[in-house]
């Protein structure tokens, strides 16, 4: 128990915390924390919200739109490794089975939401529909947390889960930049991202490791790595946040193509392993300096977000809440059975396959990047609200994972 608090206060407390506070003050004084959540920090600033023909930057867009993008670079980055290493996670046939089962944990998910909205009505539909991405989200730490808890640390399931859940957030990132733009698109734009990521790659990548070839002491790449550090890319960093903004992508996202230009180790350990502590390449290093910074940009994102009127519940809430509860379990197990059975693909050795269906529970929770997504899904009003709140109610997915579990006799293996 003690590892898993310590892993709860490492990666998920400070959320917690600003999202209960979030909600005791909208539903005590709502005025005062709307007004707090719109605070004008900067009127007529190069960067925020465009208002009356020129941007003002608020606090909710400080922490929404450009901090947020240090927490999307950081699943960018597992995502990145999982990837591109030899033996990354997410390649090979050992990640198949998770991959398709991911896949079924996105389908379910929207067809349960937009199924569900057609039946209630057109007007429910049209006011609706464009949250279907809500419900498609897994939170990574808090699915992690709970798995541990109900399978033990050493279940192969707990595996099987962080590979899903990784994979479903490099699902999320696509669907959030190309279903949910945060203007009209301005491609020329999104060329001076990727001129931006393409030019440090060559300048303080490629370049150094070419000029050392054949000497072993590597002059000039030590030189970069030292003399230089981080620097070229945070540089190339904001000028591709900048980019994004201006170029109608959600700005949130915006130090994704710099993320595959630093150089990085040629393993990983894993998500959440604290083997990765003894990384020193620059990707890690980088990782490692911003992980407490960005729990605290957490604590201001649940603040920020988390904070909505019970009264707000409504048909996005249940909408939201069926497709995590109901979406969620059902197309992982029914994806997962079919590569595992038909397909063949198989299971890791230990974990059955009714454990997929224990498996779509816990990945129902959806929390942080549901909030988010409901965030840039609906305008700020009721349905929002109530999109929010079935993301809240998520959590709920903990309980039913947990009696889940109980019911179908998973046996805990601890490490």
């Amino acid at each position: 128990m003690y590892r898993v608090w310590n892993f709860l206060t490492n990666y998920s407390l400070l959320l917690i915390i600003g999202a209960l506070i979030a909600l005791f003050w909208a539903n005590t004084n709502p005025d005062s924390y709307h007004h707090f959540v719109e605070f004008v920090i900067w009127d007529h600033a190069p960067i925020g919200h465009l208002h009356d023909g020129h941007r003002t930057l608020t606090l909710h867009y400080l922490v929404n739109d450009v901090l947020m993008a240090f927490f999307f670079a950081i699943a960018a980055k597992e995502v990145w490794e999982a990837i591109i290493l030899a033996n990354g996670s997410l390649r090979g046939k050992k990640a198949a089975t998770p991959l398709i089962a991911t896949a079924g944990g996105m389908i379910g998910p929207i067809s349960v939401y937009l199924g569900l909205a057609y039946f209630m009505g057109s007007d429910t539909y049209n006011a609706v529909a464009n949250g279907w991405a809500v419900p498609t989200a897994t939170d990574i730490a808090f699915s992690y947390l709970v798995g541990r808890l109900v399978f033990g640390a050493g279940h192969p399931a707990v595996r099987f889960l962080l590979l899903l859940a990784i994979a479903d957030d490099a699902a999320g990132l696509i669907i959030l930049a190309i279903f949910y733009p945060s203007g009209d698109l301005a491609p020329e734009w999104l060329g001076v991202s990727f001129g931006a990521a393409f030019l440090v790659y060559v300048l303080a990548n490629w370049l150094p490791r070419r000029l050392d070839r054949g000497n072993q002491a590597r002059p000039v790449s030590t030189w970069v790595r030292t003399g230089l550090n981080f620097w070229p890319y945070a540089l190339a960093g904001a000028v591709s946040w900048y980019a994004f903004m201006r170029s109608g992508l959600h700005p949130a996202l915006g130090l994704l193509p710099i993320v595959a230009t630093i150089p990085h180790a040629d393993r990983a350990f894993g998500i959440f392993n604290e083997a990765e502590e003894h990384l020193h390449d620059l990707l890690n290093t980088i990782e490692h300096a911003l992980k407490h910074p960005v729990e605290v940009v957490l604590f201001f994102f649940g603040l920020l977000n988390a904070g909505v009127e019970f009264s707000a519940m409504g048909d996005a809430t249940w909408l939201v809440l069926a497709g995590l509860l109901i979406g969620k379990p059902v197309g992982i197990f029914l994806m997962g059975w079919i590569a595992a059975g038909p397909m063949k693909l198989g299971l890791p050795q230990g974990m059955r396959s009714i454990d997929l269906v224990v498996i779509g529970f816990v990945a129902a929770i959806g929390f942080t990047v549901s909030l988010f997504v409901a965030a840039v899904a609906f305008d700020p009003g009721p349905v929002q609200d109530a999109a929010k709140m079935g993301a809240l109610f998520s959590f709920a997915a903990a309980i039913v994972s947990i009696i889940a579990g109980k019911v179908t006799q998973v046996q805990k293996q601890d490490l």
